[in-house]
């Protein structure tokens, strides 16, 4: 392979890093939604911001109760008593009763099932679609990341009510133009603050519903690094032992 060929790999890797999808869909840069899968206790609030805001109309039908309980360290019984508002057994799946045909009659299509979202979308994606959520000017919801997205904003009453904030330049024929800045017109029940501490729960709990085993595979991760770096130490001290004749 000659150099120009490397050059041009070296480049192309270089443009699709550049390119990575930084930019919401709607227009303006994702936040970062930093969280951390192994903070088990923001995936245990992450759930219960899901079960109470999401549940109703979105099913994560690829994990089942007995597996939540067990990767978030809780009793079956408390799962029952705070996850399940329905006769279910522990083992099945986290459906949903609403049924395809009626969810597209009530709301004009049917809820994806939010098993594999994170993966899909992005956590930043994810994060920031939460955040930006706004009244517009028919009295209505939209959002900053998904134009005239069908969802409404089902955690409002937590963060409150946003609108979009009047600029003062480039006014057109003397009406002011909205810009992808938000103002919080309405607060909620939450701060500023504790609502982006909610949101990015509800985010790693999302992450998580993507991956059960990464808990797992992560910690084991570790262990195998340390062992393949003990290895790498013993296997340098028998090369030098087999070589010491050599010489």
């Amino acid at each position: 392979m000659n150099k120009k060929v490397i050059s041009l790999i070296f480049g192309m890797t270089a443009l699709l890093a550049s390119a990575s999808p930084v930019i919401a869909a709607g227009g303006g840069n994702l936040e970062s939604a930093g969280i951390n899968v192994r903070d088990v206790a923001a995936i245990q609030r992450g759930a219960k911001w899901f079960v109470n805001y999401c549940f109703s109309c979105h099913a994560a039908s690829y994990m089942r109760y007995n597996r939540l309980a067990e990767d978030l360290g809780l009793d079956e019984d408390l799962v029952r008593k705070n996850l399940v508002f329905a006769d279910v057994k522990m083992g099945e799946t986290m459906d949903i009763a609403m049924r395809p045909g009626d969810a597209e009659a009530w709301l004009g299509k049917t809820p994806p099932d939010l098993s594999l979202i994170s993966r899909s979308r992005g956590n930043d994606w994810l994060f920031t679609y939460m955040k930006t959520f706004y009244q517009d000017e028919s009295g209505g919801w939209n959002n900053l990341v998904l134009p005239n997205a069908s969802m409404p904003h089902v955690m409002w009453q937590l963060q409150g009510i946003q609108k979009p904030a009047a600029s003062t330049h480039g006014e057109e024929h003397g009406a002011e133009q909205a810009t992808d800045q938000l103002i919080l017109a309405v607060p909620g029940v939450q701060t500023v603050e504790e609502y982006e501490r909610t949101v990015r729960d509800l985010v790693t709990f999302l992450d998580y519903l993507s991956e059960p085993a990464k808990l797992k595979r992560k910690n084991l991760g570790i262990w195998v690094m340390l062992f393949l770096l003990l290895f790498t130490g013993v296997a340098y001290a028998l090369k030098v032992e087999y070589w010491r004749d050599v010489h």
